[in-house]
């Protein structure tokens, strides 16, 4: 260890932040506060109720993220108790409710319908647009069997992601189902468990690679532009061209693709299974009007495969953005879902049908930030404070406008008319009033309207000229003042 190492951090070393867990600001605070009330009204207009649980669940509670002894924080952030129990902050949303359902039991009536909202937290390594602390939105019906529940799910997240401002083409929610996959793993004969495993990579790699990229992974392995090799799945040319005909089944239409997947899932028992279910989903998808843009079913979906037991979706942002780079990308996944009828078992050993959506609110907020639709946030007016000695006059001004109903603060420092101009254009005000001797002995106050003034004085040569001009700026008299300063806002939009 070296003596830096041993040295005490200074005032200034010790103002980090631990890494993956992001500070937000207003604008991105209010943003994803907006992205929960519109997708949870979109919940509660579909029927669903709100839960709330605890942000702690005893770590045991959390499936394959259980800590074991030596490894307490292995994927989770955990603690001990009191009582010498390992307690974990909650890796998402759904693991608290199957707990929830667990412990209310017959009490509680089926099927339950619940959504929710907050932050989850994971003990994972943090990088670019990955975080340890994050937002997600959920919704889960617990106790429904039938495949239209899968499809309401899918529908509803459609319905959702509209409603924050998607347009047709700019997303889509793909569709595939555990049982349709395993069919075609049994039918090339993929009995081993790592070669399963090897051939899922490897369709989920589809997107980037693209079929030739994929074919190397399934057969003897592939090397890319690095020279890194990759080791296949083994398969052969016959099993290869197999499972490439059911990746690439997608169609136009929901109806063309699950035609094109009765042919390349062959006549396994798995596989028959998993197209009824997605043939029972397009339907309910139909009769729930869906739009076939919206919703596609799609075989190279192949998320969370160890988690659901049926179908499984997933929800893309299609849209390009343009980085600091120049280059054009997707921003990619921002939620999904599936069927998780074994998840209450944990608890009961008895089998409950659920099916539930979830939308990831932090990184669609950052999408919507890199994309320029999270907005601006409107700053307060600013009353400035022209008698430093005495703020009596602005503060009085300030408390009226804001009894008024509008967003409004009175000067705090103690600089002077220049930097608290600079201050105001900082704050994002649409206007500042100014009160001064003038303007009380004439029961009067001067607006000036910020946006409109910083437009017309682009036109402006000189000081001079703008001395004179005044430009945005008016003087109206005090009980005149609330309703100029509602149609300047007005005005701004």
């Amino acid at each position: 260890m070296s003596d830096k190492d041993t040295q005490p951090l200074s005032g200034k070393d010790l103002a980090r932040k631990p890494r993956g867990f992001p500070d937000k600001r207003e604008t991105l605070v209010h943003a994803q506060a907006g992205l929960v009330e519109t997708i949870t009204g979109v919940y509660r207009q579909w029927g669903f109720e709100a839960l709330e649980t605890s942000a702690f669940e005893y770590a045991d509670a959390l499936g394959k993220f259980l800590p074991d002894d030596d490894r307490p924080n292995a994927g989770v952030f955990a603690i001990q108790d009191d009582d010498d129990q390992w307690m974990a902050l909650r890796y998402d949303l759904t693991a608290p409710l199957a707990r929830f359902v667990a412990e209310a039991g017959q009490t509680l009536g089926r099927p339950f319908r619940r959504y929710a909202a907050g932050p989850v937290w994971r003990n994972e390594k943090p990088g670019p647009g990955r975080f340890r602390e994050f937002w997600q939105c959920d919704a889960d019906t617990i106790g429904a069997p039938g495949f239209h529940a899968d499809a309401e799910m899918i529908a509803m997240g459609a319905d959702a992601l509209r409603a924050v401002g998607m347009e047709t083409g700019e997303f889509v929610i793909r569709v595939n189902t555990r049982r349709l996959l395993n069919g075609v793993l049994d039918g090339v004969g993929a009995t081993a468990s790592d070669t399963r495993l090897a051939i899922l990579r490897a369709l989920d790699k589809m997107d980037r690679l693209g079929s030739s990229g994929v074919a190397d992974l399934l057969g003897k392995g592939r090397m890319d532009e690095s020279g890194d090799f990759t080791k296949g799945a083994g398969l052969g040319a016959a099993e290869v061209k197999a499972v490439l005909a059911f990746a690439e089944a997608g169609a136009k239409t929901r109806a063309e693709t699950l035609a094109n997947l009765s042919k390349a899932t062959g006549s396994t028992d798995e596989g028959k299974a998993g197209l009824a279910e997605l043939e029972a989903i397009a339907l309910a998808l139909d009769a729930l009007g869906a739009p076939e843009g919206d919703v596609v079913i799609d075989p190279s979906v192949v998320r969370g495969l160890e988690y659901y037991t049926g179908p499984v979706y997933e929800a893309e942002l299609l849209r390009e953005v343009v980085g600091e780079d120049g280059k054009a990308y997707r921003i990619g996944s921002i939620g999904g879902g599936g069927r998780y009828d074994d998840l209450v078992a944990r608890f009961t050993g008895e089998t409950v049908p659920a099916t539930g959506f979830s939308i990831g609110i932090s990184r669609l907020a950052a999408a919507l930030a890199i994309m320029g639709e999270t907005g601006t946030l409107d700053g307060p007016v600013v009353v400035l404070n022209l008698d430093r000695g005495d703020p009596s006059v602005a503060l009085s001004i300030a408390a009226e406008l804001r009894r008024a109903g509008l967003r409004a603060e009175a000067y705090m420092g103690g600089s002077g008319m220049r930097p608290q101009m600079k201050y105001a254009d900082r704050r994002g005000a649409p206007a500042v009033v100014m009160v001064g001797e003038d303007e009380l002995a004439k029961g009067t106050v001067t607006i000036k309207d910020l946006v409109a003034g910083a437009e017309k004085a682009k036109a402006i040569k000189s000081n001079e000229e703008y001395r004179e001009a005044r430009p945005g700026q008016v003087e109206v008299a005090r009980a005149d003042m609330v309703a100029t300063l509602r149609g300047i806002i007005a005005a701004q939009g």
